[in-house]
């Protein structure tokens, strides 16, 4: 009886462990779902994305961005899609919505977003989307393209 008791406790220890673990995992794959790089104009950062886009991805994006734009006071956030392809979008009806959401809760926090890196494929699968054409949507071929807006914007030149 005894030996079966320190077997149980010995159990729920490994499963506190293992669930510790995972929540751990859990915390790295949303911190690298968006990562954000600090740009070399202030207030601006870039997010590369990456990967398989499904909704719920894309909601820990916004979530992230917004934190970091609140956070951080961001004025301007560059949203990257050159590694997405069409076979990276999970559920192409709902990937115009969610950037459309996206781009409105930023708008809503007084942060600008530039959209980059749009493939003609990407492109095409966002029009059958049915992502509606905003009048403030910022979209650039690259981000190369976006910085040099924003430095001409911001009055600001390399040196």
């Amino acid at each position: 009886m005894k030996k079966e008791a320190e077997e149980i406790g010995a159990l729920q220890e490994e499963i506190r462990a293992l669930k510790e673990e995972l929540a751990e995992y859990k915390q790295l794959v949303k911190d690298v779902s968006a990562p954000i790089i600090p740009s070399i104009i202030p207030e601006t950062i870039l997010v590369p994305l990456t990967g398989k886009m499904s909704q719920e991805r894309f909601e820990l994006i916004i979530s992230a961005l917004m934190d970091a734009c609140y956070e951080n006071e961001i004025e301007t956030v560059i949203i990257d899609f050159t590694a997405i392809t069409k076979k990276e979008i999970e559920e192409t009806e709902l990937l115009g919505q969610s950037i459309d959401q996206l781009v409105g809760s930023l708008n809503l926090m007084g942060a600008e977003t530039f959209l980059v890196g749009f493939t003609p494929a990407f492109t095409q699968e966002l029009m059958r989307s049915g992502m509606r054409i905003r009048s403030d949507l910022n979209t650039f071929l690259t981000f190369r393209h976006a910085l040099q807006f924003l430095m001409k914007k911001k009055g600001m030149t390399f040196a």
